[in-house]
């Protein structure tokens, strides 16, 4: 999860290159500019252009390139936490995440609490995708589990509802990892939450028992470990308002399409 620089595909890097440069062409190679309050305030107002001028140019709703199982990655690294390793994780593990809940609240018409079992009941897409992660490598994997809008559908969302928030069990520095999409992700048909990889139940070190995959943006969105989705009509007050842990912590693109 923690993906941290440019994917090295060739036509992720140009269609980026593209959008991005538009927004922010003049502050590329400045560290002294981006690391400064100024420069930081500019850089966000940017990533809000970069996303915009993406959305602009680009079907909201087009799916990312699906490939065949013989395309699938020999390899595909686990990035991240490859396992939580608290007291509480490990004996989740133990049972089986017999016991392990996702709850769905915030603003929501109907809160939920679902069981491993009952999301495992639930119809479920299987899409074989390409995982381009930040820090610049790619896989190709197959991945299996009910789309996160169906989820949605059944809490029924409030009127002022926005984002999704993604908690998750595995701790940076003592904090539990959080990400978040918005309404227009999170009702992709790509988007699903996965328990299943590769045609077996989620290894650990791919975020057991189910992680979002999050197909039309980078690694680093891709929530493992996840315990709650949080609807919220706001990023504002979740951490430090960028709406994750590495967009607050390090400056991350909180839209990180590709």
């Amino acid at each position: 999860m923690s993906d941290k620089k440019n994917p090295g595909d060739k036509a992720s890097l140009t269609r980026r290159a593209l959008i991005g440069g538009m927004a922010g062409t003049v502050l590329t190679g400045c560290d002294a500019f981006q690391e400064s309050e100024t420069g930081r305030s500019i850089l966000f107002s940017g990533e809000k252009i970069n996303m915009g001028l993406q959305r602009a140019l680009m079907d909201r709703d087009a799916l990312a390139r699906e490939y065949s199982e013989a395309q699938m990655s020999p390899r595909f690294r686990a990035n991240g936490t490859r396992d939580p390793g608290t007291p509480d994780y490990a004996a989740h593990v133990a049972n089986g995440f017999a016991d392990w809940r996702l709850t769905i609240d915030g603003r929501v018409d109907r809160p939920m609490s679902l069981s491993i079992a009952e999301l495992r009941a639930m119809p479920a897409r299987t899409q074989i995708t390409r995982h381009d992660c930040v820090e610049g490598w790619s896989a190709i994997g197959k991945w299996h589990g009910p789309q996160l809008a169906t989820l949605l559908k059944a809490a029924g969302l409030k009127s002022d509802a926005r984002y999704a928030v993604f908690r998750c069990a595995d701790l940076y520095r003592g904090t539990p990892y959080y990400e978040s999409i918005d309404l227009i992700d999170a009702f992709h048909p790509q988007t699903i939450l996965a328990w299943a990889m590769n045609g077996e139940m989620l290894p650990v070190a791919h975020g057991a028992p189910i992680r979002l995959r999050v197909e039309r943006q980078l690694g680093y969105k891709h929530a493992k470990y996840v315990t709650g989705i949080e609807i919220v009509p706001s990023l504002k007050p979740i951490g430090q308002g960028q709406g994750g842990y590495w967009e607050d912590r390090i400056g991350y693109d909180w839209y990180a399409g590709i």
